[in-house]
């Protein structure tokens, strides 16, 4: 059962018992010839269910916090990363049905996404959209190849990371130049063959996802598209980053 389903049960539940208390129970007490106590269980459900339902409201539909727990994402996020995600980026969604009832924008490419792992929707992911609906992709020779025109790519350095990232040091850091003028940093590990793919066409309301770290990311590659249904949000911003320790270099920063 997800946290989301959880928290509507919740919400919901102390709402019905605040709500049965207001028309039913509270005035049978206040006729009482001697005033009758509250129920616990009703006290608790009026003073919670307001925090709940403003919960409720924040990670539903304005905004909500994820933890990078690998580092399919570098250099981009690192492990212990602590990120907001823009929940209405691309449409307000019901909670747990994520039914777009108000449609806002769709995924760009570059837009680095939080969404519902395909293969299993209890679990979410992170990646970089690629292809867009009606897109041919390719990857060969760690080249992306968007309907037939090779991404152009500058070679900036070698990554020196710390911490967790320090298993990464050596590769190859390239910037890449999407089609729609967005650019990104990504990881190239030399040391590994290149995870090739042949030409795939992206289904109409599907996206194809890539991670930033190339060689070390299990991605639309190997498990294929991601409905629009089960995106959650737009990655905007780092909050506060954990690993061994807090990195202060970290908090505040945008995510491109």
């Amino acid at each position: 059962m997800s946290f989301e389903l959880i928290l509507v049960m919740i919400t919901a539940i102390t709402g019905v018992i605040t709500y049965i208390d207001r028309i039913i129970w509270r005035p049978k007490r206040l006729k009482a010839v001697v005033e009758a106590k509250e129920p616990l269980l009703v006290e608790y459900a009026r003073s919670l269910f307001p925090v709940f339902l403003v919960v409720l409201i924040l990670r539903s539909f304005i905004i909500e916090p994820f933890r990078i727990p690998s580092g399919s994402m570098y250099p981009t996020l690192q492990i212990g990363d602590f990120i907001a995600v823009n929940k209405f980026a691309y449409g307000v969604k019901l909670p747990v049905l994520q039914t777009t009832i108000i449609p806002v924008s769709d995924p760009e490419r570059g837009d680095v996404v939080v969404f519902k792992y395909p293969n299993d929707p209890a679990v979410d992911y992170i990646k970089r959209v690629v292809g867009l609906p009606g897109d041919e992709i390719t990857y060969i020779g760690r080249t992306i190849f968007i309907n037939g025109k090779a991404v152009k790519a500058k070679l900036i350095g070698k990554y020196q990371g710390s911490n967790s990232g320090a298993v990464m040091n050596g590769a190859a850091v390239v910037k890449e130049f999407f089609p729609n003028e967005t650019t990104h940093e990504v990881l190239l590990d030399m040391d590994k063959s290149s995870l090739d793919m042949q030409t795939v066409t992206v289904p109409e309301g599907h996206y194809f996802m890539m991670g930033d770290n190339r060689d070390h990311s299990n991605d639309s590659r190997f498990w294929g598209f991601v409905p629009e249904k089960n995106l959650k949000g737009k990655a905007f911003g780092i909050w506060m980053n954990w690993d061994n320790g807090v990195n202060f270099n970290r908090i505040g920063q945008g995510i491109q």
